[in-house]
């Protein structure tokens, strides 16, 4: 292996680690789980759409987006309402959140196909 290739890979990891840093400070700044999640599904979508290359896809995707919209950020405020033996309201929430970011993402998806 050449030493380029060990360049490649070391500058994808600082990017990799650039990223999951500043989603997890704008995670902290904005502190709101659901804005947070409508946010991260649009930005999704938009970019599966846009096709990006193999490391821009990772970095974004599984560095910044993984770290944003953090799963357990979903699952605390579930594991709340649950914990207050609410179960129709937590089957409310539970099948909202999915759903709205479902659509959402298909929604940030459309629009990224629109915009060329």
């Amino acid at each position: 292996m050449s030493l380029s290739f060990f360049k490649v890979k070391t500058n994808n990891f600082i990017y990799f680690f650039l990223a999951a840093y500043l989603a997890t400070f704008l995670r902290l700044t904005i502190n709101n789980n659901f804005f947070i999640s409508i946010i991260g599904s649009f930005l999704v979508g938009f970019l599966v759409s846009k096709r990006l290359s193999y490391s821009t896809e990772k970095i974004l995707l599984s560095g910044f987006f993984s770290c944003f919209t953090s799963f357990s950020g979903f699952i605390y405020f579930l594991y709340q309402i649950l914990n207050q033996g609410d179960w129709i309201k937590f089957i409310i929430f539970f099948n909202l959140i999915i759903i709205v970011n479902l659509f959402t993402m298909l929604f940030g998806f459309w629009i990224g196909r629109k915009i060329t």
